[in-house]
């Protein structure tokens, strides 16, 4: 099952430079979907021959993956997206070109980084660390260079999706209460951004986090 593990980390990192790419918010989420669709069966597909105690938690795991991050999330930004009635990023802290260089830059750090860091114990799939750091990275490229506040959300779920896949290389180990905890913060997260997107929206007519930054003069 690891190559049908590496096409699934392979699949995430496309996605990621997409995201950095397009400054349409609906593709963005619509990717950032697609990535929680992707990351939910990595967890079996990576720890395939564990035992069948092990494999009930991990199929619990990817279940929830699978509705928080494919379904749900996606669900409330785009009612957030027609909320706001905004459709792309049209001036983004950094231009889609430079940052699609950036993060061509962040991915061969990301590969050259797996390479030196020393893990307790061996890894599923060579691609797991690379790609963890690979989709934090440019998760928190998107985060800061980004001026919609719907697509600083997006980056906020990429960062989580990092932490995901870098959790997997102890995946059998950590308890269920807790992974499942983590991705209820998320979606806590996500919900609660979303209400504010939709307040900001209504009172001051854009979600432009730069214009934002007048209200504390």
């Amino acid at each position: 099952m690891n190559g049908y593990a590496d096409l699934l980390l392979l699949v995430v990192v496309v996605l990621d430079v997409y995201i950095v790419a397009t400054s349409r918010l609906a593709s963005c989420v619509r990717a950032s979907a697609l990535q929680g669709i992707a990351l939910a069966p990595l967890p079996l597909a990576l720890w395939w021959g564990s035992s069948s105690e092990q494999l009930l938690h991990l199929g619990l795991i990817s279940v929830g993956a699978l509705a928080i991050k494919g379904v749900v999330i996606p669900l409330l930004l785009f009612r957030a997206i027609r909320v706001a009635n905004v459709r792309r990023e049209v001036e983004p802290f950094v231009s889609l070109h430079l940052s699609v260089l950036i993060a061509a830059v962040l991915v061969g750090v990301s590969f050259w980084l797996a390479t030196v860091l020393v893990l307790p114990k061996p890894a599923p799939s060579t691609l797991v660390v690379p790609v963890a750091f690979a989709t934090l990275l440019l998760g928190f490229l998107v985060l800061v260079s980004r001026l919609k506040a719907i697509t600083q959300v997006v980056g906020y779920v990429m960062l989580e999706n990092g932490v995901f896949i870098f959790g997997q290389t102890m995946a059998r180990e950590i308890p269920l209460a807790v992974e499942l905890g983590i991705l209820l913060d998320l979606l806590v997260g996500v919900f609660v951004m979303g209400i504010a997107i939709h307040h900001i929206s209504r009172e001051f007519d854009h979600i432009d986090t730069a214009l934002l930054d007048s209200l504390k003069d």
